[in-house]
């Protein structure tokens, strides 16, 4: 049997890049939603005709949660990815410890479950954020399914992805709204709610099935590096021939927040304001939390010499949107996180130039943005950016309109997403 008939729904080409809705049926894909990733249906078909092609090595700078890496390794690729957000890259990690053994993540998952229902109720005060999110019965099992992991955690494969057992089904138990895109609406109420218990039985059923799948695949494992893309640090150099990934849009959508809720119950933060220390500072500064007034100037930043190929143009606009956050409520720091965002993305595509081989092929899923309704060109600019770092131009391939629906909208300027090929 061949590799890709295990997985033949990443087989063909497929459209829908930027959904990760599809994820959610596919094996291991599904245990845990990411509001940052992409379709790894169309990651695998990308990949797989890269490979019909000839000896391919895919890198991921931003691997989130894994999505481009298990198709890599769906298709027996060598791949390599790089993921800054402590949390997310834990969550990926579990995900491609998929391929180990299913029976003793079984029985380990079992022994945490069992020792869970044999605590009784403790008396610890829990944060405001898990008890608006949990009814007290509910965060009392759940919290006994942590407190058991913790006693038995011994860091193999099969605690690892325990722990992601238990991080998967949180949101599952609660009775109020956690939507899609991760953030959490205690004012909103759902009717289905899973008894923590069941959830976590479901849950570890689930896995072992899919780890069964994945099991039979042959081929070099990913290998994910917890770092910093605009380093690439540990990347070999001139190792990939392909790049496929999804950097951070600058639409002020704050990415240590997504994941809030999990690291909140899994004691690794304390409430929001931890998350600048454990998660913002080493992310790339695509949103306002990232960029507090009084920590950057705005000049030095505009200055750097990665921003030369766009220096007036984003001058124009960072000045632009000083401005006009003067008139505006929130006074929202726009225009550092404009011009952090492109400075940070410089410093990418030269780790990239750094890590891709000659010749080799860089997709970068994109979106442009509107901050305060003042149109900022992503896909221009970070083509000159690219083009700098010695890419060049290939292609841009629009995949939809955003922004186009302005009912209850701030600005009704129009968008587009879509994938921006370069060439190494």
């Amino acid at each position: 049997m061949k590799q890709m008939d295990l997985f033949p729904e990443i087989a063909e080409e497929v459209t829908g890049t930027s959904t990760f809705g599809k994820n959610m049926n596919l094996p291991v894909h599904r245990w845990f939603r990411y509001s940052a990733g992409f379709s790894a249906e169309w990651a695998g078909s990308v990949i797989a005709k890269a490979a019909s092609d000839g000896h391919t090595r895919v890198l991921d700078p931003f691997a989130g949660s894994g999505t481009t890496l298990l198709a890599a390794e769906s298709l027996g690729v060598a791949s390599m990815g790089v993921e800054s957000h402590p949390f997310v890259s834990r969550v990926a990690r579990a995900k491609l410890a998929s391929r180990s053994d299913p029976a003793a993540y079984g029985s380990f998952a079992r022994k945490v479950l069992a020792a869970a229902k044999r605590k009784s109720a403790g008396s610890e005060e829990y944060p405001d954020l898990l008890l608006k999110c949990f009814h007290p019965e509910v965060l009392v099992a759940l919290d006994n399914l942590r407190l058991s992991f913790d006693e038995l955690s011994d860091e193999s494969p099969a605690s690892e992805l325990t722990w992601l057992t238990l991080v998967s089904v949180l949101r599952s138990c609660s009775h109020v709204g956690t939507a899609q895109w991760q953030y959490i609406l205690p004012n909103k109420t759902k009717k289905n709610v899973l008894d923590p218990f069941d959830a976590f039985k479901q849950a570890v059923k689930l896995f072992q099935s899919d780890m069964i799948r994945r099991n039979e695949l042959a081929g070099p494992s990913a290998k994910l590096l917890e770092g910093d893309a605009r380093e690439c640090a540990e990347v070999p150099d001139r190792f990939a021939t392909l790049v496929i990934t999804s950097p951070p849009y600058p639409n002020n959508y704050d990415y240590a927040d997504a994941t809030r809720l999990e690291m909140t119950f899994m004691r690794e933060i304390a409430g929001w304001g931890d998350l600048q220390e454990s998660v913002r500072k080493h992310l790339v500064r695509s949103c306002s939390q990232h960029v507090p007034e009084k920590a950057i100037n705005l000049d030095k930043v505009l200055a750097e010499p990665e921003l030369k190929p766009i220096r007036s143009e984003i001058t124009e606009v960072c000045r632009a949107l000083g401005e006009i956050r003067m008139t505006k409520g929130g006074k929202k720091t726009y225009h550092l996180m404009v011009a952090t965002y492109f400075h940070d993305l410089a410093r990418v595509w030269h780790a990239l130039r750094r890590s891709c081989d000659s010749p080799s092929r860089v997709c970068f899923v994109i979106g442009d943005s509107a901050p305060y309704g003042i149109y900022v060109p992503v896909v221009e600019w970070m083509t000159s950016l690219a083009e700098a770092a010695g890419f060049k131009k290939d292609k841009f391939v629009k995949l939809r309109d955003r922004n186009i629906k302005w009912k209850n909208r701030k600005h009704r300027v129009p968008l587009c997403e879509g994938e921006l090929w370069i060439a190494g």
